[in-house]
């Protein structure tokens, strides 16, 4: 595979995201099933490896830690704040305090002291500006818990304001051929800034590969099932072409 830079390493381009081996897309595999797919993946020379406390609230990083917790240092591990579960349901939460317990958090799951690259999974612009959550965010670098400070799904101008705090070494945001927002602006601020862009389901979710053509087929807590790319009419339309 090629390499590109992240974070400072040179690592190969394609990266696995892990959600749906605990979240959101139908029902999870077991967790031995997950584990033998983790290491599979290294297996295939994948070493970059993203998770967030959201994934199947905390399950996710305890699936990724537990898979790799005898080579952690073989791997590039991505995780995210900003966003958990609480009592079941997801919540965004910027505040200082609370991205720094879901980091503490976060590292325990992972069985590691050090992620390589640290996202907010969400600015949380309703009550706290970008501002003080990614000065929290810097205090985890200057304290060498997290490598980097990434954001996630944020427009130009809260990139840039970000920025402006700490440099943000990367954006990951949805990016394909159905979803190409992206290219409005936040690719040009990324290049004009010197910041990587990690896209998000480059295969749409899984429908540019053919993966649903019934809805039905979609089980109940599918977050497909609410995204208009999967509604009937439009999954009749791009399968009877």
């Amino acid at each position: 595979m090629k390499l590109r830079k992240l974070a400072g390493q040179e690592l190969p381009e394609i990266g696995l995201g892990c959600m749906n081996l605990s979240h959101a897309y139908g029902v999870a595999p077991p967790t031995d099933e997950g584990i033998r797919l983790l290491h599979a993946a290294y297996d295939m020379g994948i070493r970059h490896f993203d998770t967030a406390a959201l994934y199947g609230f905390g399950k996710n990083e305890t699936l990724v830690g537990e898979a790799f917790k005898g080579r952690r240092d073989d791997i590039f591990l991505a995780s995210k704040c900003g966003l958990r579960g609480v009592d079941g349901k997801r919540s965004i939460d910027g505040r200082p305090e609370t991205l720094r317990a879901t980091l503490e958090q976060s590292l325990e799951r992972l069985q590691t002291d050090f992620i390589d690259l640290y996202y907010l999974h969400r600015w949380d612009f309703n009550n706290v500006p970008i501002e003080d959550s990614v000065g929290e965010l810097a205090k985890m670098v200057q304290e060498g818990k997290i490598g980097g400070v990434g954001l996630s799904e944020v427009g130009a101008d809260a990139l840039r304001r970000a920025h402006a705090v700490h440099p943000i070494t990367a954006i990951q945001t949805e990016y394909s051929l159905w979803s190409r927002n992206a290219e409005i602006a936040v690719l040009d601020t990324c290049k004009a800034l010197d910041i990587a862009f990690v896209a998000f389901s480059p295969l749409a979710r899984g429908f540019l590969c053919g993966a649903v053509t019934d809805f039905d087929d979609l089980v109940e807590g599918d977050i497909r099932r609410g995204m208009p790319r999967f509604q009937p009419l439009c999954l009749l339309y791009s399968y009877s072409c």
